[in-house]
């Protein structure tokens, strides 16, 4: 083996395993910025908050994308749906990172073929009427035949990125109430939209618009061994993916 291999073989393995330090050291330092910020955000709420584990990753997510130059820095809002719980419960929260205010807190409706009460099955394929996973972030407004509704640009390549191509968008619908919950005990369902109630999706998609990040949570190992956004999680775990 010449010198030239050799020495570019040794400053590989270096720079490495110095890319490694640093991560492990910059992941405590992240944990305590999440773990601050869940603690200000349940002092100025009197609801139920995401649970510390779904948090955790939302805003782990949160903050790589915000290094990337994903989000909206000014904006800072972010938006979690937790498919774990039932539809027939409020599992939708938009929340304003800068005061710690949660902003709206309702229900969210998943695909048809995701599953009934509770969603169980997602797919980033074409015409499957499921819900993806992972990490969104807002795109523009637009009138549909929803009325106002806002894209969605999936940035997870093979969970979440055929979005705009499966017409996945955020809009209203009336089969997301209370009402309609009392009737069918459930929610109805959509093609793989986050659907939100009539009374309050124009209110939330005009507070999400423009480059702000949506995270969609299930408690699924396959999501969290492949998602991007996680890796310091993942790594923290060294390799247990399990939620």
């Amino acid at each position: 083996m010449s010198q030239k291999i050799k020495l570019f073989i040794y400053f590989f393995v270096i720079s490495f395993y110095s890319f490694q330090l640093v991560a492990a050291k910059e992941l405590p330092t992240k944990r305590a910025i999440i773990s601050t910020t869940y603690e200000l955000i349940k002092k100025q709420n009197f609801t139920i908050l995401p649970s510390p584990d779904v948090f955790e990753k939302a805003m782990t997510g949160f903050l790589k994308m915000k290094e990337e130059g994903l989000v909206n820095a000014k904006k800072e809002i972010l938006s979690i749906i937790d498919f774990s719980i039932s539809s027939k419960k409020e599992r939708l929260w938009v929340i304003d990172l800068k005061t710690g205010k949660v902003l709206y807190h309702t229900l969210v409706a998943h695909g048809r073929n995701t599953g009934v009460e509770y969603a169980t099955k997602f797919s980033n394929v074409p015409s499957s009427f499921q819900s993806s996973l992972g990490f969104y972030t807002t795109g523009n407004t637009y009138i549909g035949k929803h009325g106002l509704s806002l894209y969605l640009n999936g940035q997870e390549k093979g969970i979440n990125d055929n979005a705009k191509e499966r017409a996945i968008v955020i809009h209203g619908a009336d089969y997301v109430s209370e009402d309609f919950v009392k009737q069918y005990g459930r929610l109805g369902r959509s093609l793989g939209c986050p659907a939100l109630p009539m009374n309050l999706h124009k209110d939330i998609i005009k507070a999400i618009a423009n480059n702000t990040c949506l995270f969609i949570y299930y408690p699924s190992q396959n999501y969290m061994a492949k998602s991007k956004f996680l890796m310091d999680i993942n790594m923290s775990y060294n390799g247990n993916t399990g939620d």
